[in-house]
């Protein structure tokens, strides 16, 4: 069997939330936070998971949707700048099958009392089929989960 071409695309989404920069930084720095509007939601079963939110940290979650196959998601920390920037790689497996490697970076631009959150993502499709659409679409997802999480009283 041949090995599957790897298929590159890149993404960038923005969002604006009504939160400073350190509230949002503080969603992706808090472990507890970021399980709750990351790793977690309708139907997902968290086995595992692990934040290390440092320059050259990790983060791991194991998971799966209801009762399908285990899924990974394995990231490490480049860069960390307080309330401004955030630069990782994450690779996602399913049922033991590689599917993506990517470059990401989240920068927190602040606007007016709010704060603009731009996120680019350079992304490697590894079994030869690439799924953009659906990543653009859980991407916003996880953003929307963040926006909710963050009008939560602290």
């Amino acid at each position: 069997m041949a090995t599957p071409p790897v298929l590159h695309r890149t993404l960038t989404i923005e969002r604006q939330y009504p939160h400073s920069p350190a509230r949002v930084f503080r969603a992706f720095a808090d472990p507890k936070q970021k399980l709750r509007w990351f790793a977690g939601g309708e139907g997902v079963v968290v086995e595992d998971y692990a934040l290390d939110f440092v320059d050259g940290g990790f983060e791991r979650t194991r998971f799966r949707h209801g009762d399908g196959a285990p899924a990974t998601n394995d990231c490490l920390y480049f860069q960390i700048l307080e309330n401004e920037r955030i630069v990782y790689a994450f690779h996602i497996a399913y049922g033991g099958q590689a599917l993506t490697s990517s470059l990401s970076t989240i920068e927190l631009i602040p606007e007016g009392d709010g704060t603009l959150l731009r996120l680019v993502e350079h992304i490697a499709y590894l079994n030869g089929t690439e799924h953009h659409d659906q990543r653009i679409e859980g991407t916003r997802g996880l953003l929307d989960r963040l926006g909710a999480d963050l009008d939560l009283p602290t």
